[in-house]
């Protein structure tokens, strides 16, 4: 619980960033804007049509007696609007990111800067960083979705429906919503998705702890556009720290609270021995 702590803390200092540089508040607030104009309509169609979609895909319920028929189909429209809104929080944050691509990688270097030490350049050219970008974005979803299909499932299942998998359907989008956004970051220093997924896995609640509070705020669009450039500055904040060379790590003085935990960075990535190298 201290690393899901220290998430927290990440994401709380990512905003306190922004806050003390409103000029870099403001440039990163328009591609969220563009974003949630976009998601607005998705969700508010989805809201309208989900009724008619669900009458469609189950005329077997058509001679069904009343309230069973209210009842069932009720609760599919239900199902059906939480597995949409599961998927925007997911989704809102990769086509987010890839729309402002050069916002978020320069405010991402002007955090580096001036919280000392050089800042990372991939060498790639624009349109090289969003392809790159834009198939990675497209991994995580299809990740993200199968995880949305399980849970969606799971849902027709009494109780634990209910109760255990909403929880288990902010962990999943937590966790792929630190992805996205330190993928900002860890693509200007040439890690790729496959080690990015590991690094993240290894520190699994420190991981939660940031993407977690994010994806309960990130459910209403228009917060998430306000949280945006805040989270691409703690989630600089963090990437900082987990890939730090160790002698770095080792001269860095002790934290002073429990929201600042100190890390064990190993290797180019910032991997400890133990932790597992493959992908989630």
């Amino acid at each position: 619980m201290r690393d899901f702590g220290a998430g927290f803390g990440y994401m709380v200092k990512g905003q306190r960033w922004v806050g003390r540089h409103g000029r870099w508040f403001g440039f990163g607030l328009l591609p969220g804007l563009i974003t949630m104009v976009l998601y607005l309509a998705g969700l508010i169609g989805l809201w309208y049509g989900a009724d008619d979609l669900v009458a469609w895909s189950t005329p077997f319920a058509d001679d069904w007696s009343s309230p069973w028929l209210g009842v069932f189909r009720g609760f599919l429209t239900a199902l059906l609007f939480v597995l949409g809104l599961f998927l925007s929080v997911i989704t809102f944050t990769a086509v987010t990111l890839l729309v402002g691509q050069p916002f978020y990688e320069s405010l991402s270097k002007e955090v580096d800067r001036t919280e000392g030490g050089e800042a990372p350049e991939s060498g790639l050219s624009l349109w090289r960083e969003l392809w790159i970008s834009a198939r990675d974005s497209l991994k995580v979803v299809l990740r993200a979705a199968f995880y949305g299909v399980l849970l969606f499932a799971l849902g027709f299942v009494p109780v634990v429906g209910q109760t255990v998998v909403p929880v288990l359907g902010f962990c999943v989008s937590g966790f792929f919503l630190a992805e996205e956004l330190t993928a900002v970051a860890l693509q200007r220093r040439g890690v790729e998705l496959k080690e990015r997924l590991a690094l993240l896995r290894g520190r699994r609640m420190l991981t939660l702890g940031f993407g977690v509070p994010l994806a309960l705020a990130f459910v209403v669009p228009f917060v998430a556009v306000f949280l945006m450039p805040g989270a691409v500055a703690g989630a600089t904040l963090l990437v900082r720290d987990l890939t730090a060379a160790p002698d770095e790590a080792q001269s860095r003085p002790e934290p002073d609270s429990r929201l600042e935990p100190q890390l064990a960075p190993y290797g180019p990535y910032g991997l400890s021995k133990d932790q597992p190298r493959g992908g989630i």
